[in-house]
C-alpha cells in the first residue's frame, strides 16, 4: 500500500512541474495575434486552460513512460 502513496505523490509532482513548465513556455508565445482582446478575462482563461491541457498531456506521457520503464524488469 505504501508504494501507491509514493506513486501518487510522484504523479502529482510530475503533473505540477509540467504545468509550470508549460506556463513558462507559453509566456513567450504571442497569443495577441490570434485574440481580439488579449487582456480580457476570457484570454487569460484560455491561456490557463491551454496550459493545463498541454501540461497534463506531457505529464501523462512522462508518467506512462516511467511506469513502463519500471515494468521492464518483469520482462526477464
Amino acid at each position: 500500500m505504501e508504494g501507491f502513496g509514493v506513486q501518487a505523490i510522484v504523479n502529482i509532482i510530475i503533473q505540477l512541474v509540467f504545468i509550470i513548465v508549460t506556463w513558462w513556455a507559453l509566456q513567450t508565445f504571442r497569443l495577441d495575434i490570434f485574440l481580439k482582446n488579449p487582456n480580457s478575462p476570457q484570454a487569460k482563461t484560455l491561456l490557463i486552460l491551454l496550459t493545463i491541457a498541454i501540461g497534463s498531456l506531457v505529464g501523462n506521457f512522462f508518467i506512462n513512460y516511467l511506469e513502463w520503464a519500471t515494468r521492464l524488469r518483469y520482462l526477464f
